[in-house]
């Protein structure tokens, strides 16, 4: 069962990457906001919204795009270039955790892999969360290995991808081998900072 208690919304989350090294898990962390500031969008059309909306519940597109990237050697900049590896497959509990972030992010109109700490951040209960801890909060546990990825302003599948894997830490997360699951999750508030937030929960059990 999910903590996760927020009422059903189409969302969407492709964004940070995070590592944690030691005992087996890792962890790092990267954020890919467009740049710019609030002032600086214009408002979601309506075919804007009705493609993410119909994105946030297209499990299969939002993994097409990642595993299109793994199935072909990709050079990540200063971490390196990575071969070809296997597909992820999907997790609604990784799914669940991203969900959860990207929520937070979108209403409390803050962009971190931090939690909030607000009412927004389920699993803090008042102290800003870490990825690691929504995704146990979310029941991913026994794992080998956990990240995590977010985004924020871009407006298509494609834009997303594009900055992640323009991005050295975000193309090396997409890559790792040491991954098997993900669960991808998009938010969208209007008034907002950022309108639409990217979330990505990567994992792999022992």
């Amino acid at each position: 069962m999910f903590k996760f208690t927020l009422k059903n919304k189409s969302y969407l989350l492709i964004g940070i990457l995070l590592l944690l090294s030691g005992c087996g898990e890792s962890k790092s962390s990267d954020s890919t906001p467009d740049e710019g500031t609030k002032s600086t969008y214009s408002e979601l059309t309506l075919k804007e919204q009705e493609t993410l909306n119909t994105l946030s519940t297209n499990q299969v597109e939002l993994l097409d795009a990642i595993n299109l990237q793994r199935s072909e050697s990709r050079d990540c900049g200063s971490r390196g270039v990575f071969p070809a590896v296997p597909e992820l497959t999907w997790n609604p509990l990784l799914y669940a955790s991203a969900l959860e972030h990207v929520t937070d992010l979108a209403y409390s109109n803050t962009f971190s892999h931090d939690g909030s700490g607000t009412e927004y951040d389920i699993t803090g209960n008042g102290q800003p969360s870490k990825f690691y801890e929504r995704i146990l909060s979310n029941g991913y546990s026994n794992y080998y290995s956990v990240g995590e990825n977010i985004a924020g302003g871009q407006r298509s599948l494609d834009k997303a991808m594009e900055a992640w894997m323009a991005s050295p830490g975000h193309c090396e997360n997409i890559m790792k081998s040491t991954y098997t699951e993900v669960g991808v999750a998009i938010v969208i508030k209007e008034d907002s900072t950022y309108q639409v937030y990217w979330g990505q929960n990567f994992g792999s059990r022992k």
